[in-house]
C-alpha cells in the first residue's frame, strides 16, 4: 500500500503525514493486492478538507470529508473509505454456492 499525502495551498507537517499513514493502515485489511492512495489536505475556510483517491486493481474510489480541524476530517475520510472498500469487497465475493442452472447449460 502506497500513500501519497500532499497539501493544497498548505504545508503538510510530519505530524499530519504520520497521522494519515497510521489511520490509513486500517484500510489495508480489506485487500491483499497492491493499491495506491493519494490524500489531499486543504483548507476550505473555516472548515478543513481531506480528499482521497484509492486505486485498486480495476477500480478507483474517491471520498472527501470536512471537519472542524484536520484530524477530524482525516478520521471522517477514513471512515467513508472503509465503508466504500467493504462495499467493493462484498461485490467481489461470489455469493452463489454451487453451480447455477444458467451456468451449467441445463436451461438450453
Amino acid at each position: 500500500m502506497q500513500i501519497e499525502t500532499y497539501g493544497q495551498q498548505m504545508d503538510v507537517t510530519p505530524a499530519l503525514r504520520s497521522y494519515v499513514e497510521t489511520r490509513f493502515e486500517r484500510l489495508g485489511r480489506h485487500f491483499e493486492g497492491d493499491c495506491e492512495i493519494r490524500v489531499q489536505l486543504g483548507l476550505d475556510k473555516p472548515a478543513h478538507k481531506a480528499e482521497a483517491n484509492v486505486t485498486l486493481a480495476g477500480r478507483k474510489l474517491h471520498a472527501d470529508a470536512t471537519g472542524q480541524d484536520m484530524y477530524a476530517a482525516i478520521d471522517l475520510l477514513v471512515d467513508k473509505l472503509d465503508r466504500q472498500l467493504l462495499k467493493h469487497k462484498e461485490k467481489q465475493v461470489d455469493h452463489h454456492r454451487g453451480e447455477s442452472l444458467a451456468k451449467s447449460g441445463a436451461l438450453d
